[in-house]
């Protein structure tokens, strides 16, 4: 196929890329400098310049609280105005204060206890810094917070009326996680699916429904098909429920938002070094400084990763990555800010397509199977993200925001998917060996899944954020319009002649020899307009209402030009809407109730057919009742919640005509959710979470056989229990364990033909473990050990494959921070 890269694949990842992260390392850990940690602050005057401006003495009355609550009334009170550099310090808990002082010392009273250090920038201006410490302070957010990255959400989470699961950076640090898939992991409700013919990559089940094109990275869409690496994250935001009226098309089941990490106004220098099983290494920096040259309130700051390993218990497979993430910041903690950022990933691995399904379950066959080609099969991607974000705080009141975003992913991938069965004298499907065939005299089909393809993305989000009052009622009003273009360009081939191998002892070294012909090439746009408005509403002191309304155009235009050529086009202009209702008995408490709709189109992935060409959307709606409590000053969170998901009106084949497709059917999800996360005490933190998930066809006009049939992917069941605690003589150790109940790989369709039963899976338990000593203030020693019981288990599902969970694995490293 012309434009296919098939060199041999052992120095196809130069060299440079390789090391380039760990070699970075090793040079910015052994020139030192006066670099400090995002946590350990930079060198400060022992005491803050103080100006004349702080001389007189003031009555104060300020009640304890955030300090985005105490900050206001001191400036109000005084007349200066407070420079917070971070967005996360101001929601640090501060005492408030009481009393006749002098302005420079009821601000240092009303930074007890945060780890925040003051000093006068201006003649009225006072800035927030990290104070001089011997250990490290967490600036972190840790239950009530605001995330900086979805700023169509303007509340505290425990007054947002929806469930959102945050994994912070801290959590991901402990867990050594490399994969977004493993962060999810912490997040019940949750479960991972195999990646498709049309597109690998990260693929996932929120709340029973497919999210695979429901990722975003700061509030917009991340569409392209690869496996994400959380260097560049700070943490990760798993909002469910359908939520078309903030992202747009999709998110039935709910959203993954990935935040990602931002320059700020101090130096440090942090990043680990890693080796492991399975020849695992690993090298990681987080650089970050003040660029005083281009001005006083300006940082940069550079993520690096390489990554380069196999993968436990499954012999060939092999994964490989690099990424850089630069970010430049002008304006911090001032009203103008300027983000330019730009993000990079690519892969090369020999990819994993696991083991085939033997009728309605897996093949019984050892773990290192292998049934693709080791010099044949690769999966290599290319992704560029470019992000220009500029902001302007007209006044206290109003802020306006646009983000501008232009993505470039390159897929190109060659990928064996194993399936049992003897090729048919006619036709395409395979026939299955009859029951009662030895295991022995059973051959694997090698279905080759190949494409190249160029994925794009031009965005432009603009919001205006306002807050007034309409008599007796506080409004906090986000509204904006989101114009964008996407394009996906796959040209894709099919083979003949592939040679087969066995169940039981595949050769994954036998030389590929299939026969390529090109069997699509395919060009589509899609042109997306959507125009917002967000209105939470203070009615009294402890309710709270929440109302939003979308629309979106969504204009896609396909063409195929292998013959039979074909051509569609397809336009859906649909309204979606949320609303919510909250009652806060106490301050730190609230209960809610909240209703929303969502919707899915024919062309939501880039892609349209004969069968779907002419469907209008399906449509989705859920409602949900919940509360959640903050403890031990906001650093403790238990969250809870019921709620019922309906797809009104799902896509089914349609019986008279196996080419078309028709909205015929009803699907529903019900289920309860619990969570508890933060910190239990000074030492002890504890992430947990459980879902329970009923999710079933309803209805169905022309398939009433599977009214009552589970959906795909979908566990009853998933548990995940993460806790780590601080030991005496500079030790923690944490601890935790993954459970998925049984899945199907399908709701009804397609059976398996030889039993006539939809294909299943069996549930399983991991567990993990870490140990970390610190050995000086700056440099820890980690250890981390996955799956302890080398557990055999199934992590991924498709209809057609199932790929199996890594064994046994270590990693041991050493990580800094300066």
């Amino acid at each position: 196929m012309k434009g296919r890269r098939k060199a041999p694949r052992a120095n196809s990842w130069p060299i440079a890329y390789r090391w380039l992260a760990m070699g970075t390392v090793v040079i910015y850990t052994a020139i030192g400098s006066k670099t400090v940690s995002v946590a350990a602050a930079q060198e400060l005057p022992s005491t803050p310049k103080v100006s004349d401006a702080a001389g007189q003495t003031l009555q104060f009355n300020i009640s304890p609280g955030m300090l985005d609550e105490v900050l206001p009334a001191f400036e109000n009170a005084t007349h200066l105005h407070v420079i917070v550099p971070d967005d996360r310090m101001s929601k640090l808990p501060s005492p408030g204060i009481s009393g006749m002082y002098p302005p420079d010392s009821a601000m240092a009273q009303i930074l007890k206890g945060t780890g925040l250090n003051y000093r006068f920038t201006g003649e009225r201006t006072i800035t927030l810094e990290l104070s001089r410490v011997s250990s490290t302070v967490e600036v972190t957010a840790e239950a009530d917070t605001v995330s900086t990255s979805l700023p169509k959400y303007t509340e505290p989470l425990v007054d947002v009326p929806q469930t959102i699961s945050v994994v912070p950076q801290s959590v991901m640090q402990e867990q050594n996680t490399t994969t977004l898939r493993d962060t999810l992991r912490n997040v019940a409700g949750v479960s991972l699916a195999a990646g498709e013919g049309g597109a690998q990559g990260d693929s996932l089940t929120i709340r029973g429904f497919t999210a695979r094109n429901d990722l975003f990275i700061d509030g917009m869409r991340d569409f392209g098909s690869y496996y994400r690496d959380p260097f560049d994250l700070q943490e990760v935001a798993v909002l469910q429920g359908p939520s078309s009226v903030t992202f747009g098309r999709g998110s039935t089941g709910g959203v993954v938002n990935q935040e990602t990490k931002t320059p700020q106004l101090n130096h440090f220098i942090s990043g680990d070094v890693d080796l492991g099983t399975d020849l695992t290494r690993r090298g990681v920096l987080d650089f970050n400084i003040p660029v005083h040259e281009l001005g006083e309130h300006t940082a940069f700051r550079l993520n690096v990763m390489g990554d380069e390993g196999n993968v436990a218990g499954r012999d060939v497979a092999e994964n490989r990555r690099f990424g850089i993430a630069p970010s430049l910041a002008f304006g911090l903690g001032t009203s103008n800010r300027l983000t330019l950022s730009y993000f990079h990933q690519n892969e090369d691995d020999i990819p994993d397509y696991g083991i085939p399904w033997l009728y309605n379950g897996p093949a019984p066959v050892n773990r290192n199977n292998y049934y693709g080609f080791a010099n044949g099969n690769f999966l290599r991607t290319y992704d560029d993200i470019g992000t220009i974000k500029a902001e302007h705080d007209f006044n206290r009141h109003f802020t306006l925001r646009n983000q501008v975003r232009y993505a470039n992913y390159v897929r190109d991938v060659q990928i064996t998917e194993p399936q049992l069965g003897t090729p048919p004298a006619s036709g395409t499907a395979l026939v299955p060996y009859p029951i009662g065939t030895p295991l022995s005299a059973m051959m694997v089909t090698r279905n080759q899944i190949a494409v190249n393809s160029v994925e794009t993305y031009f965005t432009d989000q603009l919001d205006l954020t306002a807050s007034f009052r309409t008599g007796f009622m506080q409004h906090t009003v986000v509204t904006g319009v989101e114009v964008g273009r996407e394009t996906s360009d796959p040209t894709r081939p099919k083979f003949t002649n592939v040679p087969t191998t066995s169940l039981l002892n595949p050769d994954p070294y036998q030389p590929f020899s299939g026969t390529e012909t090109i069997s699509s090439i395919v060009h589509t746009t899609a042109n997306s307009v959507g125009v917002y408005a967000l209105d939470t509403i203070q009615l009294a002191r402890k309710w709270q209402a929440m109302g939003a309304i979308r629309w979106d155009r969504f204009d896609a235009h396909y063409t195929q030009q292998v013959a039979p050529a074909s051509a569609f086009n397809r336009l859906d202009e649909m309204p979606t809407w949320r609303a919510g209702l909250v009652y806060m008995p106490v301050q730190n408490g609230s209960i809610y109730v909240s209703a929303g709709t969502s919707f899915n189109p024919s062309a939501e992935a880039l892609s349209l057919s004969a069968s779907t060409a002419n469907l209008p959307p399906e449509r989705n709606r859920t409602v949900e009742a919940g509360t959640k409590w903050d403890f031990r000053n906001k650093r403790l969170s238990l969250t809870g919640a019921i709620f019922n998901t309906d797809k009104l009106n799902a896509r089914e084949p349609d019986p008279n005509n196996p080419t078309l497709n028709v909205l015929a059917g009803n699907q529903r999800v019900r289920g309860v959710q619990a969570g508890v996360q933060g910190r239990i005490t000074n030492r002890w933190s504890i992430l947990t979470s459980y879902a329970y998930l009923d999710g079933r066809v309803v209805s169905s006009d022309y398939y009433p056989a599977a009214v009552g049939a589970k959906l795909a992917n979908v566990p009853a069941d998933t548990f995940n229990f993460w806790s780590e605690y601080r030991l005496p003589r500079n030790w923690e150790v944490g601890a935790g364990t993954n459970y998925v109940s049984s899945r199907t790989a399908s709701s009804t369709v397609p059976l398996d033909p030889t039993t006539g039963l939809v294909k299943q899976v069996p549930g399983y338990w991991v567990f993990n473990a870490m140990a970390e000593h610190r050995l000086t203030e700056h440099v820890r020693l980690q250890a981390n050990i996955y799956n302890i019981a080398n557990r055999y288990y199934y992590d991924e599902l498709h209809p057609a494959h199932i790929v199996l969970g890594p064994g046994r694995s270590a990693l041991i490293g050493l990580k800094f921070n300066f």
